[in-house]
């Protein structure tokens, strides 16, 4: 039935599955929704929800260390997998892609001009390489592997610079939270005049980010050097 999925957990060679509602349950799994009872088809916990079978309350004490149905539905959900619908998982999937491409474009440049590659190049890239992505692992996990095999396509290189930037008393304030979210302050020194020189180290790449959202917030009066 297109309104039923199934969640499953392994424990010790024994398969524990439960039946649920495929779109309020990948909220759950995401953790954007909390009451497990919403997600539930029914309390009933299987070893085959196919062929109806049940595990025994010993089986069930020895993984669980519980036979409450409900706490025993949460495990299955928060520790094993969950049956994506061919909708869900392309979205997901296309959801993934988009993340791992803005972070490769915010990472890596191009190591023959130092700067980052565009995000459509970076997706045309995968594409060429038919580079495939799983929607239920983190970005982290999988862009390693992806970068490598990208490299055979486009020049990739992640490095860092260090910025030298000084902002007028009137804009450190707010320009300070920026630097601290967008990189790692190696050094700052606020002047007597109230502003503030500081060498941020980012990736390469985020170069013209940090640039902009400078510029934008002291409007063009951070000054902005690489340091060799």
């Amino acid at each position: 039935m297109a309104d039923v999925t199934v969640a499953r957990f392994s424990f010790e060679g024994e398969k524990f599955e439960i039946l649920v509602k495929p779109d309020p349950a990948l909220e759950y799994k995401l953790g954007k929704k909390k009451d497990i009872s919403a997600i539930l088809v029914s309390d009933e916990i299987y070893t085959d929800s196919g062929k109806g079978t049940k595990p025994s309350t010993e089986k069930l004490l020895k993984a669980f260390k519980t036979e409450d149905q409900a706490e025993i539905a949460k495990i299955i959900m928060q520790k094993g997998d969950l049956n994506l619908t061919t909708d869900q998982r392309r979205k997901m999937i296309e959801d993934k892609k988009k993340q791992i491409v803005s972070y490769i474009a915010k990472t890596y440049v191009d190591p023959k001009t130092h700067l980052p590659h565009p995000p459509l190049r970076v997706e045309q890239a995968m594409k060429d390489g038919r580079v495939s992505v799983d929607p239920q692992k983190s970005v982290d996990e999988q862009v390693k592997d992806i970068v490598e095999k990208l490299r055979s396509i486009i020049a990739l290189k992640s490095e860092n610079l260090q910025l030298e930037i000084i902002i007028p008393a009137q804009y450190a304030s707010q320009s300070y939270a920026v630097l601290k979210s967008v990189g790692s302050l190696k050094k700052e020194e606020w002047q007597n005049n109230g502003s503030l020189k500081a060498i941020l180290e980012i990736p390469a790449a985020a170069r013209p980010n940090v640039i902009d959202r400078l510029g934008s917030i002291t409007k063009g009066s951070a000054s902005v050097e690489v340091m060799q």
